[in-house]
């Protein structure tokens, strides 16, 4: 019997919170963390019991849902993992996984013809590739960009779903220019990824001044589902990026029709990958140099 969202949600937050090595958890602990997340995500706020988290603990220990969980309490008080590097969402797939995705696939790759779907197609691929994989057990055969490395992924999902709830959220920020920290109330927006980098975007307390911040200088986050959120009226993400390169907007600037040329060495790698969506080759030099616009 597939677990069912409640569920999902404990496990994956019990999973976070054993996954963190510089706190120690007890069965009350756990409780509260799960109560928190139902919380925010759900908006469940009758708590859950101990019992219920007891069973949690049992069947990630168990073969059930493929996770073997190597929870082990110590002190006789205190849960953790006792390989540190374990985590449920490493584990391998099934083949009962692998026959779901594999359908999966088959859907949306039906789709990948239509324009609605364009944005989906390096998803699709992706788990082609995947599946493929796990079944023969060989190597990928494609490698798309990724950087697992780079700080504040975690708060990737926290910062959707608060996006998605309309709650606002209080961050620790410390820009790269800045000596200390800010603490603040920011209201956000959009998730934009750019050049491998994640950002959202939003406006602090009161303010009236869009704002990006990036995902890898926020030292703390937390939601605050209680508190008004301000509703975005300052931009639209549909048209925000067009005449753009990058991911800063200075307020009250406008768009300026930009010429330049470039080394005819280096001219494949601007015709093949443009600045911008704009750009166009307006004449070439013979073998030197081309001039585009943008």
């Amino acid at each position: 019997m597939p677990a069912n969202r409640n569920a999902l949600i404990r496990y994956k937050t019990i999973d976070n919170c054993l996954r963190n090595p510089y706190r120690r958890w007890t069965l009350e602990d756990l409780v509260d963390a799960c109560s928190d997340a139902l919380y925010e995500y759900e908006g469940i706020d009758k708590g859950i019991s101990k019992r219920t988290v007891q069973m949690d603990i049992q069947m990630m220990r168990s073969e059930k849902l493929g996770y073997n969980a190597p929870i082990v309490v110590y002190e006789n008080k205190y849960y953790k993992y006792e390989d540190p590097e374990y985590s449920i969402t490493q584990t391998p797939l099934n083949e009962q996984d692998l026959k779901t995705m594999s359908e999966a696939v088959e859907v949306l790759r039906q789709f990948k013809g239509f324009s609605y779907f364009t944005e989906m197609s390096d998803i699709i691929n992706r788990l082609e590739d995947h599946v493929a994989s796990a079944r023969m057990k060989t190597t990928p055969v494609i490698d798309f960009e990724k950087n697992e490395s780079l700080k504040g992924l975690d708060y990737l999902d926290t910062i959707y779903h608060a996006i998605v709830n309309e709650h606002p959220i209080q961050l620790k920020y410390r820009s790269f220019k800045a000596r200390s920290a800010n603490n603040f109330i920011f209201y956000p927006y959009l998730l934009k990824e750019y050049r491998n980098r994640w950002f959202v975007y939003g406006v602090r307390g009161n303010g009236r001044i869009l704002q990006n911040l990036a995902l890898d200088r926020i030292q703390s986050l937390e939601v605050l589902p209680q508190q008004h959120y301000i509703k975005n009226t300052f931009f639209d993400p549909n048209t925000f990026f067009d005449d753009l390169v990058g991911v800063t907007k200075n307020s009250g600037s406008v768009a300026e029709k930009v010429g330049f040329k470039v080394a005819a060495a280096e001219a494949p790698y601007i015709i093949t990958k443009p600045i911008h969506r704009s750009q166009q080759v307006v004449e070439r030099q013979g073998e030197r140099s081309i001039t585009c616009t943008c």
